[in-house]
């Protein structure tokens, strides 16, 4: 005789986020943050939850085809229909409980307590364990790394979830208490800081909240628009060699401002009045470099150094600062202390030097500015190229045990903000002020074909190359990470000269239809009667390493492979970079006009863009359509067909990071990420 179904026999729930494969061998485990499914009413009616009234009606036609009339309840999550099922049936599982404890006694109190036991165990087991590591994979945004970890769990708990990019295993009420607890407390003049993240013995381990983007680093960004703005311009109104040079030397150094900033708010989290201060420091010295820009070749160097250096050495006096306040992070902070006074030394003796000799300190001090933090994360990593001094590679590992790193999702969201005023620039740059009555010239024609130029730049960045992303390049491997970073300059900086030239070519009356004199009288004079060929290589040039390195940053990233479709992403790659090469050689046609000149040039960015829209599609799918539904992602790992077979036949499970350390290619990024 079968039993009647009771509601604690049939009780599904449905993830919110990613599902654990791993409940067949915890069926009792509680995962939070899943909603209920379904559950069975005292009388044995299954009741049917949905979400939506949307999802509602979906699945009433389903259930109306597998179900019998009359067997089911259908209600939508929250409504009074939804709680009073369940009162219903909680209090028949009350009920129930009450005679099976006066049934069983303390057989039912010693066997709850077991249960509760299991499940306290089961969850710990689940957090620290490799097989937990193997089934909760972080496809995430940015992709998955084994080697992440996070910290500060409630109660102490060891959480090791490898949620990457800031899950945690914290129940939500909890979650929203912790962070409603900081709410109307004062902001104190000092708070000692705390590592938000580190690296320990090949592990990155971090907090599990999400690191926002403070209000001051806005502000920061505020004063880079007019940064950007004069550097720029004062580079393309004499197109020439040595203002290329004046160009380079200063963004390069104004590069190292911000940088400085972002990574002393990234690695360390110090929510006081001091900080703000520190900032407001670096800001003054900022805009004191700023103001001596303009003629420092000449007479306002030391000036310029001055400021600079004044940032510089703060910098290095924070850095071992943090080393003194947190001993686990001494030795990479003096290391990074180094890393900045030894060029501060460079640039001290350049102050004394004349041109030309100058410019051999300069780019020496320069290198080791931009490549000293890369120096110190080699020394960090301590790789096979120590194994000549066994005692070296013992020492290095002892004091850098631990290494600070920097959240992913911040680094690039703050690289990202940098672009958005790059590109941001190159639109206000455009503007101009008409004069005449019907305005629709060749004026207005060049400023149009750059707007739709910038927005194609901008589209390519910010959407195609972040499509399909399978592992983000700092993510994937040390070098990729690095040559992310770095190439990133070299982008920002031939655009920002290129935009600069074009803000000049816009204004030129060099084609018909032209009349200068429909240009408002402030205008009138920065129009020009032809475009220098200093400007042309700015511009074209300019826009093409832009271009190229935008190709690079693709290239570094990994995507999703998706079958039958048009082209792959390195043939798009390299229509790419034909197209910036011959942006590159385009001022050879020193026969086009301006108004040509910017034509060719985004007429040629656009067929950039349609070709990754046109080949991102699939075969069998029209351009106008949504081949999304049909098209299916895949990717490798190397793992053959007999372990496989071995690890379903023994019900053991691949642990991913016996997988990772055949492959040539080591995940978790460098020293910050």
């Amino acid at each position: 005789m079968a039993t009647t179904p009771t509601p604690a026999d049939s009780v599904s729930i449905a993830p919110t986020a990613v599902s654990h494969q791993h409940q067949h061998q915890h069926p009792h485990l509680h995962h939070t943050g899943r909603r209920l499914r379904h559950f069975l009413r005292p009388d044995g009616r299954k009741v049917h939850i949905a979400g939506s009234p949307d999802e509602a009606e979906k699945l009433k036609r389903t259930l109306s085809v597998s179900e019998k009339e009359g067997t089911f309840d259908l209600v939508i999550h929250g409504t009074d229909e939804h709680i009073e099922a369940l009162r219903d049936s909680h209090q028949w599982t009350e009920g129930r409980q009450r005679r099976m404890r006066e049934e069983h006694g303390n057989v039912l109190d010693e066997f709850e307590r077991v249960i509760r036991e299991l499940d306290t165990l089961s969850e710990e087991l689940h957090a620290v364990s490799q097989h937990a590591v193997q089934l909760d994979a972080s496809f995430s945004k940015y992709g998955y790394s084994a080697h992440l970890r996070t910290r500060d769990s409630p109660e102490g708990s060891s959480n090791n979830s490898t949620y990457g990019d800031g899950a945690s295993s914290i129940p939500e009420s909890k979650a929203d208490w912790d962070a409603e607890r900081g709410h109307g407390q004062i902001m104190s003049f000092y708070k000692k800081p705390i590592v938000r993240q580190y690296f320990h013995k090949g592990l990155l381990w971090r907090a599990q909240e999400a690191q926002e983007v403070a209000s001051y680093e806005l502000f920061v960004d505020l004063l880079y628009v007019g940064i950007i703005a004069i550097s720029g311009d004062n580079a393309a109104e004499h197109a020439t060699g040595q203002s290329l040079l004046k160009f380079a030397i200063t963004f390069i150094l104004g590069w190292k401002f911000w940088s400085d900033i972002s990574v002393l708010i990234a690695w360390f989290d110090s929510d006081d009045i001091l900080r703000r201060f520190a900032v407001i420091w670096v800001l003054t010295c900022l805009l004191g470099f700023t103001t001596n820009m303009a003629d420092f070749w000449e007479e306002t160097y030391a000036s310029l150094i001055g400021f600079y250096l004044a940032a510089r050495l703060f910098m290095a006096c924070a850095y071992v600062w943090h080393g003194y306040v947190i001993p686990m992070v001494r030795g990479a902070m003096i290391a990074n202390a180094i890393s900045v006074v030894v060029p501060s030394i460079l640039w001290i003796g350049s102050i004394h030097v004349e041109e030309p000799n100058r410019q051999a300190l300069i780019w020496i001090a320069i290198f080791f500015d931009l490549f000293g933090a890369s120096i110190v994360v080699a020394w960090q990593r301590a790789g096979s190229w120590l194994n000549f001094s066994p005692r070296l590679l013992e020492w290095t590992k002892k004091r850098f045990e631990f290494f600070p790193g920097a959240n992913i999702e911040h680094k690039i969201e703050r690289t990202g903000a940098f672009v958005t005023l790059v590109f941001g620039y190159s639109v206000v740059a455009l503007l101009y002020e008409n004069n005449a009555a019907f305005g629709i010239n060749a004026f207005f024609g060049k400023a149009v074909l750059g707007l739709l130029q910038a927005f194609a730049f901008n589209w390519l960045y910010f959407e195609i190359d972040s499509f399909n992303l399978h592992t983000h390049a700092i993510r994937r491997h040390v070098f990729s990470a690095l040559t992310w970073m770095s190439i990133h300059l070299p982008f920002i900086m031939s655009f920002v000269i290129s935009s600069a030239a074009l803000s000049k070519l816009v204004l030129a009356h060099d084609t018909p239809n032209s009349d200068p004199e429909t240009l408002y009288e402030t205008y009138l004079p920065r129009s020009e009667e032809a475009i220098s060929a200093g400007q042309r290589w700015f511009y074209c040039a300019g826009l093409g390493i832009a271009l190229a390195c935008m190709g690079v940053i693709s290239k570094t990233h990994v995507y999703k492979t998706i079958p039958n479709q048009r082209l792959l992403k390195n043939k798009r790659l390299a229509v790419r970079f034909a197209v910036a090469i011959i942006f590159i050689c385009l001022p050879l046609a020193d026969g086009l006009n301006s108004l040509e000149l910017i034509a060719t040039t985004t007429g040629l960015v656009w067929v950039v863009l349609i070709v990754e829209l046109l080949g991102s599609t699939c075969v069998h799918e029209t351009f106008w359509n949504d081949c999304r539904g049909t098209c299916q992602y895949s990717a490798k790992c190397r793992v053959t067909k007999k372990e496989l077979e071995a690890s379903m036949k023994n019900g053991t499970v691949i642990n991913v990071e016996d997988i990772a350390k055949r492959e040539k290619e080591e995940s978790g990024g460098i020293g910050g990420f």
